[in-house]
């Protein structure tokens, strides 16, 4: 596979944060290069513009760790095409709120029960409003909105903007 010709794995998992606070390995193509945490650590460490912006958005706009084929992946969204795995064991659902790490749910103060006690989504409303246009505040405004008004055609309007999203490469 392309994704393993820098000499990493090409399937990585992450550890994430499930329905009821449960840990699970959020499965996706690796995008990064495989020593990407130790780069992140030195970048913002040498880099205060770049900290601030982790520190707001939990992102990096230009993220030099991303590999080209990574880009591509990204921009096509088929890098969480292994998540169907996580679907298939039930850790995840097709729409839901953001997975989460362990390292960032305090940032979801109270929000985090009522958004806890749902699957995560390979898809949701963050993925669909901006991704990296959308502060972190916003996304746990969003993910908080969606756990309190969940219904089927509410879902299935948030899949199908998705390929939308995903067709037109619209917010990546």
């Amino acid at each position: 596979m392309i994704v393993a010709l820098d000499g990493g794995k090409p399937v990585f998992g992450h550890v994430r944060v499930g329905r009821h606070g449960r840990p699970f390995r959020c499965w996706k193509f690796r995008t990064m290069v495989p020593d990407a945490d130790r780069r992140l650590a030195e970048i913002l460490t040498s880099d205060p513009q770049a900290a601030a912006e982790w520190q707001q958005f939990q992102k990096l706009s230009n993220d030099v760790r991303v590999t080209r084929i990574g880009r591509f992946l990204r921009a096509t969204r088929l890098d969480e095409l292994p998540q169907l795995v996580n679907v298939l064991r039930g850790e995840m659902s097709l729409v839901g709120p953001r997975p989460v790490t362990a390292e960032e749910i305090w940032r979801y103060g109270p929000a985090a029960a009522a958004v806890l006690s749902l699957r995560p989504g390979m898809t949701g409303p963050w993925q669909i409003l901006g991704r990296r246009r959308v502060g972190y505040d916003q996304r746990v405004g969003l993910d908080l909105g969606y756990s309190r008004n969940i219904n089927f055609l509410r879902d299935a309007g948030i899949f199908l903007r998705t390929i939308k999203v995903v067709l037109d490469r619209s917010g990546t």
